[in-house]
């Protein structure tokens, strides 16, 4: 919606992302499986333009051949600075200048559909399509992933009421929160089992949203049907009042078989295509602010197998879903990268700068040029990683001439090239350049990845690497409660995990009003969540939750449908 209003303001005639999608000359998914030369028989269809790819399409000889390139961002503005935009843009360049190109994206969530950032389809005419239904309920994997963590909400309950198999599960200790897709504040914090002995045993309890739920974290990391049950064996569920027993685990519930039955589809990736024609692959959607950030291992290695460029992006600004893609994701799955592609936009200068939000719309070169300096320390941090980084300008018709020449500029002297790109209003022939630009980048074998920190150190130790090297912080705080995580993760032996850091995105400090590039400053780790399924432990900083909220003017208030099935205010 945000694209819309603003491209409205300029041009009048500019249509909706909802009118561009309904508008699309789509081809049957036989035929985009046909282009990747996939026989149409083996994939699973669903309806015309949906598939279900299986996973012994996975090419590990192949996926050495092509190119990974990873679409990131500078902090961003609360609307988002185009990132999905930008990758699917990128795609239709690289393929409209001969290369054989595909994206690969993570799933919408509800929550944020109906709240205040909208779908996460792409925008203008850099979008996937179906629109509607990569927006809405897809293929049902968001569905049967909110299932399985349920399954197994239910059967702590029901251990904890039996007499017989009583495991001993101590219900002030358990770490497992029942989930749903949608912004719902008021299941934060619930009590359940209440209604007398029949209703179960009395307990707080809450719901996350399923986009941070362990077993969606689970999902884009299992590298097959085994590797899923073993993760979600693995699950943490409490302390363990049993002789004998001092903690229990989702194996001990014996639900990794079920949970996996539920997820039997879900795991596989699905085949859409881009407005011009591409074939994109849509699968999980974790959160980056608050889990790992990025699309499934299995989705990028399915889209390695079948392409020669795979364009990925990871979530919010390079200091959360590129650190998480790269500490996480490329270490689980032995993934190296090519180039990174960090989004900028004037707009979100103008705005680390100094502008009000409700002024970054307005001219201000120099609020641009103090805001640079966000732009500048993401640079560096991608170079931490050994990975070349190309500057995308996402450009806005509110944008300036002088306020691009400033960031080509500033990017030129710390040896980084900087290309407008405009895949929103012109789609492929828009991204002709940037694609260009990238193919120099990923072809030359400038980029040696490296990891940023060794998982022999202590969790501690790995906080303190992330805190100085990617956010600059002077020093880490811990509460107690952070220290009691502390040590259950030792005693758990649990320590040779990576970390996933959940923070604010508007800031590289845990205060989203420090906004550039802050110094000077200590951030605090208030909690420390595990995610032994998954493979990682969550150091929370700041304020965050797991189950966000509604704005006062929910999207949902513009959304409706006919009596023709005619969508309108999807955005």
């Amino acid at each position: 919606m945000y694209w819309y209003l603003i491209y409205s303001v300029k041009n009048m005639a500019f249509p909706s992302d909802l009118e561009i999608a309904q508008k699309a000359q789509m081809k049957h998914i036989n035929t985009i499986a046909q282009s990747l030369g996939v026989d149409p028989e083996v994939i699973e269809q669903y309806g015309r333009y949906k598939a279900k790819l299986p996973l012994n399409l996975i090419d590990e000889a192949k996926i050495k051949k092509s190119k990974l390139v990873l679409v990131t961002a500078l902090s961003p503005t609360p609307a988002g600075e185009g990132k999905t935009t930008t990758t699917i843009g990128l795609v239709e360049g690289l393929n409209k200048v001969g290369k054989k190109a595909m994206a690969v994206l993570r799933e919408p969530s509800l929550g944020p559909v109906f709240g205040m950032k909208g779908g996460a389809a792409g925008g203008g005419y850099a979008q996937v399509v179906p629109m509607e239904d990569i927006n809405l309920h897809f293929t049902g994997d968001f569905g049967a992933i909110e299932k399985a963590n349920n399954l197994l909400s239910a059967l702590i309950d029901n251990n904890i009421q039996s007499k017989k198999r009583n495991l001993g599960i101590d219900p002030r200790t358990i770490a497992w929160k029942r989930v749903i897709d949608m912004n719902d504040r008021a299941l934060r914090d619930i009590v359940i089992g209440l209604g007398g002995t029949g209703n179960g045993i009395p307990r707080e309890d809450g719901f996350n949203i399923t986009a941070a739920s362990e077993v969606m974290a689970i999902v884009c990391l299992a590298t097959g049907i085994e590797d899923l049950k073993v993760r979600l064996g693995n699950i943490f569920v409490g302390n363990s009042n049993a002789e004998g027993k001092k903690y229990v685990y989702a194996r001990d519930l014996k639900a990794e078989g079920a949970m996996a039955l539920l997820l039997k589809d879900a795991i596989k990736p699905n085949l859409v295509q881009t407005l011009e024609g591409n074939p994109a692959i849509i699968h999980g959607g974790p959160f980056a602010n608050i889990a790992q950030g990025v699309n499934s291992v299995l989705a990028t290695k399915m889209g390695l197998s079948l392409s020669d460029y795979v364009v990925t992006e990871a979530g919010f600004g390079a200091d959360l879903g590129a650190e998480k893609f790269f500490d996480i994701k490329c270490r689980a799955a032995g993934l190296e990268p090519n180039a990174v592609v960090i989004v900028a936009t004037v707009r979100a200068l103008r705005f680390h700068g100094g502008s009000d939000i409700k002024e970054v719309n307005n001219a201000a070169p120099d609020r641009v040029k103090t805001g640079l300096a966000n732009l500048g320390r993401h640079i560096e941090n991608m170079e931490k990683f050994g990975v070349k980084a190309v500057v995308a300008i996402n450009h806005f018709p509110t944008d300036t001439a002088d306020e691009i020449e400033l960031i080509k500029a500033y990017c030129s002297a710390r040896g980084t090239e900087a290309v407008v790109a405009k895949g929103f209003a012109e789609g492929g022939e828009g991204m002709k350049d940037l694609a260009k630009a990238v193919i120099q980048v990923a072809e030359a074998g400038g980029s040696k990845f490296k990891l940023l920190y060794d998982l022999a150190l202590t969790i501690e130790e790995k906080i303190a690497v992330v805190a100085k090297e990617i956010y600059r912080a002077d020093a880490v705080n811990y509460s107690e409660a952070a220290r009691t995580a502390l040590r259950r993760i030792a005693n758990l032996g649990l320590e040779g995990l990576p970390v996933c850091i959940a923070k604010t995105q508007y800031s590289f400090s845990d205060d989203p009003k420090l906004l550039a590039a802050p110094t000077g400053f200590e951030i605090t780790v208030n909690d420390i969540e595990i995610a032994a399924g998954a493979g990682f432990v969550v150091p929370v900083l700041g304020k965050m939750m797991r189950m966000p909220g509604l704005p006062e003017v929910p999207a949902s208030e513009h959304m409706d449908i006919d009596e023709n099935g005619v969508v309108t205010g999807l955005s």
